[in-house]
């Protein structure tokens, strides 16, 4: 139990003119080393089988191990020379997906581990994980009560990456798909909750 309750410091963003507004503070989560361990471990073993069976699109980029931002760069670039050399002009739309890691839904996670292929246990495991997780507040000499925060996917977690490109792969998939029937030249490439449309 005591891997799922964190401390979350609030700190100050420095040179803002004004603190009244939530935007202007920052939380640092302090979450048990242990726990930590543990879902990097998982996540490992997680983004290995993801990857083996082909179920994380070819486009996703970030939150994988040996994906860098800088492929994301090369990728972009090979679209964009390509395009060229057909002698096409290229167009790109970049986008990010505001409050992402909050708004990751719990109940549509075990039909994800469903379509993967993954055992029932693995699925109850994760419904398990996301529920019951508690922080409490500090800031200056003030210490909150413990308070549940059972949204999304905590972006701090070591297995909030692998887990947000399991929600983001089968979207990508419908995409490319829709994009083929519609024969559409569009590519697409995606970092975590940022993504870039190529034409």
């Amino acid at each position: 139990m005591h891997f799922k309750v964190s401390t979350s410091i609030i700190i100050p963003k420095p040179n803002k003119e004004w603190y009244n507004s939530p935007k202007t503070f920052r939380l640092i989560v302090l979450l048990n080393i242990l726990g930590k361990l543990i879902e990097k471990f998982i996540g490992e073993r997680l983004q290995f089988h993801l990857i083996s069976n082909n179920f994380i699109h070819l486009s996703q980029l970030g939150s994988l191990k040996q994906c860098l931002l800088s492929d994301a760069g090369v990728a972009l670039m090979h679209f964009i020379h390509t395009s060229w050399v057909k002698n096409n002009t290229t167009s790109t739309l970049m986008f990010d997906i505001a409050q992402f890691f909050p708004s990751l839904n719990h109940q549509l996670l075990p039909l994800i581990f469903d379509k993967v292929g993954f055992d029932l246990k693995v699925s109850l495991f994760f419904c398990n994980y996301l529920v019951g997780i508690k922080t409490q507040y500090f800031w200056n000499n003030f210490s909150s009560p413990f308070f549940n925060i059972d949204i999304g996917v905590g972006q701090g977690l070591a297995l909030s990456h692998i887990l947000s490109a399991l929600y983001i792969a089968p979207i990508l998939h419908i995409l490319e798909n829709h994009l083929k029937i519609l024969n559409l030249p569009v590519s697409t490439l995606s970092f975590v909750d940022d993504g870039l449309l190529v034409a």
